[in-house]
């Protein structure tokens, strides 16, 4: 690729758009937005990117037009007469206890525990007298609660735990170690983490991940050759050893620890699908690294061993994924026997109390089974209902094992299983102002354009009148193997409350259906999950459930991708747009910080030219018109995403500005101290979700909430 840029200040002309508010209309003033001449040549072809200096996240005039755009925003938020109602509604509602699955570490009975609007869980302990006492207090990490606990590993006895902590939602994570027993930190915290675990070799040190720290920006330089590094105890960091990733080059490398301390199982990849798998015999320090598996071609992990026998989980020759065994003596695919074979179900799996528990998706709906381990199925775990069912995991030795259940008019509750009997009961119960009861979720298969039929879970108030006129938010994501299974969520039960409709179709791209409906969505096929998007958004249409002036899509990462693909391909299809934190400017994405590593998804704009020509036909920056009447589309994203950098959001906003036409308003909302959504504070997260659904409801011409509770 060719690139030339010159640098020329160009100042767009305003826009001015009217908002209606309770005391009239108000003119909408965008601030002032710097355009360049920079461009890009790919293949012969010149791609402008005037907005490129958005992508400088360390310069004052990011910074300023920052504050400014927030500026406007939050001034049209505030003037919506109903989002202080909804505000204290969400924040009734998120107000009761939660309280996690305890686990053993040691002579302690671990767990988290949320008074209700604490920004961030409490870990709490009791010992084998039942004593409750506080062991950590993320909210103590930072007076604004932007910094939180990003992982809690302990050592093989429970006497030591390395707990690793995200400021402002960045990814790069700090790890602090700490005498478990006295709650002493034992010695100089560790830095620059990034994409790692902790994984303990008995008691007295630990393996991490990490890259070395870029060049320019840490929240937006590329990363790309992570390292697997060991970590004595009472050592510095500085003389950690390396131990896989510096003379053969990977962007993921993980490093675990089996629970008989015996083996090291390392993943090595250079996508987000598809790994390299090694291990080597901890026991034997002069041991060499056996290779298992040399390419890309699968995703397989080790998730257990019995001596020297393994059992992998894997999607070699199983698309939906099987176990099998192997010996460590000739353990290459050649030698692999199934366990649990591949079903037509995907299946995910977990082991605990000494069972394997084959968690498969029917329809994007959980069943569990469970085997010895000698693959002799036991029984069908009986679930409380039609939902996601998760966890089933746990050391060996325990007893009891703890699932958690829920759905979309389900909130979480977690159940103890005896895997002896297969006994259930409810452990923890969440008491939420919420009657589910009186809402019903609806699977149906719609089609999309080119035949492939599709499944979405609509949900909604029961009694609801099929009119057309019903608020409704379309929810997707479509990418990276992951699957949208139901799940509750107080947000959306406060939509519910004021009459919407909330409905979540199984894209292509996803993982619902395995390896084959994942790829079906990825590259060249990209398309695919647009138009199934699409098809999901007529067929609410057609059914009543909705109209184009009572529609919003909602999207997150790639999902926020695909809102703003779905906004630019067919603008007249909803009322308000909601991209989050998304992937927007195609032809540059692999430049910033892991990014490259989402080329099995994407592909790059410089692999060749039918590739260029793909990512630039549906890439959001680059599909935005004159001329246009685009929705009402507030965009989300936070100032310390180093995931998703927040450039692409920018540049997005920035675009739509300039070219939107008509009244409908373009808003972006920039969190500050705030990275691409994990570890985000209570507080931040109600007022996201008071936000979004004041701007969504506002500009489909609703004035009041009258079936709001308080």
């Amino acid at each position: 690729m060719k690139k030339t840029i010159t640098t020329m200040a160009v100042v767009c002309s305003l826009t001015m758009m009217n908002a209606q508010t309770s005391k009239g209309p108000v003119k909408l003033k965008y601030p002032d937005t710097r355009k360049t001449e920079t461009n890009d040549t790919y293949f012969g072809t010149n791609v402008k990117d005037p907005y490129r200096w958005l992508e400088d996240d360390r310069s004052a005039e990011t910074a300023a037009w920052v504050k400014a755009e927030n500026e406007v925003t939050y001034n049209y938020l505030s003037q919506i007469p109903f989002r202080d109602a909804l505000k204290a509604r969400l924040e009734k509602l998120w107000n009761y206890e939660k309280i996690s699955a305890p686990f053993k570490e040691g002579n302690y009975t671990y767990y988290t525990k949320n008074n209700g609007l604490q920004n961030q869980s409490v870990i709490y302990r009791k010992d084998a007298s039942g004593k409750e006492e506080m062991f950590l207090d993320p909210n103590t990490f930072s007076k604004d609660g932007t910094s939180s606990l990003g992982g809690l590993d302990f050592s093989r006895d429970g006497s030591k735990v390395a707990y690793s902590i995200s400021e402002g939602g960045s990814d790069w994570r700090k790890v602090i170690i700490m005498d478990a027993i006295t709650k002493k930190i034992i010695e100089d915290t560790l830095v620059d983490i990034k994409f790692s675990g902790v994984s303990w070799k008995g008691n007295d040190g630990f393996y991490y991940s990490s890259y070395d720290k870029p060049t320019g920006s840490e929240l937006s330089a590329k990363t790309d050759q992570h390292k697997l590094y060991y970590h004595k105890l009472g050592t510095s960091q500085k003389d950690d050893k390396v131990v896989f990733g510096l003379d053969q080059k990977r962007r993921y490398v993980g490093g675990s620890v089996t629970e008989d301390d015996k083996y090291l199982v390392i993943t090595a990849a250079n996508s987000t699908s598809g790994n390299e798998l090694y291990v080597k015999d901890l026991t034997n320090p002069s041991s060499p690294l056996i290779t298992i598996l040399d390419n890309f071609n699968s995703d397989s992990y080790i998730m257990e061993n019995e001596g020297g026998k393994l059992y992998i989980m894997t999607n070699l020759n199983a698309p939906n994924r099987r176990i099998v065994t192997t010996d460590i003596s000739n353990p290459k695919p050649e030698n692999w026997k199934d366990f649990i074979a591949e079903t037509e179900n995907v299946l995910t799996p977990s082991i605990g109390a000494g069972y394997f528990f084959a968690n498969y998706m029917k329809d994007a709906v959980s069943v569990v089974k469970q085997y010895d381990y000698n693959g002799k199925l036991i029984r069908e775990v009986q679930l409380p209902g039609v939902g996601t069912a998760s966890g089933f995991g746990g050391k060996k030795e325990v007893k009891t094992l703890y699932f958690y259940f829920t759905n979309y008019t389900t909130p979480g509750t977690i159940y103890s299983y005896d895997p002896k009997t297969g006994k259930s009961e409810i452990y923890q119960k969440p008491k939420v102002d919420f009657n589910s009861a009186d809402y019903t979720s609806k699977q149906v298969f719609y089609t999309s354009k080119d035949g492939t039929k599709i499944p979405m879970i609509i949900t909604y108030k029961k009694g609801i009148k099929l009119d057309g006129k019903n608020p409704t938010i379309l929810y997707g994501y479509g990418g990276f193997n992951a699957s949208l299974t139901p799940g509750f969520s107080i947000s959306n039960a406060v939509w519910l409350e004021s009459g919407g409709i909330y409905a979540v179709p199984n894209l292509r791209g996803g993982g619902e259906y395995g390896k084959k409906w994942h790829d079906a969505g990825t590259k060249l096929q990209k398309q695919n999950v647009f138009d199934d998007f699409i098809a999901a958004a007529e067929y609410l249409i057609a059914n009543k459930y909705t109209s184009k002036d009572f529609l919003a899509i909602r999207g997150g990462s790639n999902g926020g991708l695909l809102v703003g693909a779905t906004m630019t391909q067919r603008p007249d299809l909803m009322k308000v747009a909601l991209p989050a934190v998304g992937v927007m400017d195609m032809l540059r994405y692999h430049t910033f910080t892991a990014g490259a590593g989402w080329a099995y998804d994407y592909g790059t704009a410089e692999d060749n030219k039918e590739m260029f020509d793909y990512l630039k036909g549906y890439s959001p920056v680059h599909n935005v018109k004159k001329g246009v009447h685009y929705p009402a589309t507030l965009i989300t994203t936070g100032d310390h995403d180093d995931r998703v950098v927040p450039a692409h959001s920018f540049k997005f906003a920035a675009e739509l500005q300039e070219k939107q036409t008509g009244s409908n308003p373009v808003l972006i909302r920039i969190d500050v101290n705030a990275g691409h959504g994990a570890g985000k504070s209570v507080a931040a997260s109600i007022q996201e979700s008071v936000d979004i659904f004041a701007f969504t409801l506002y500009n489909m011409g609703i004035k009041s909430l009258p079936n709001l509770k308080k």
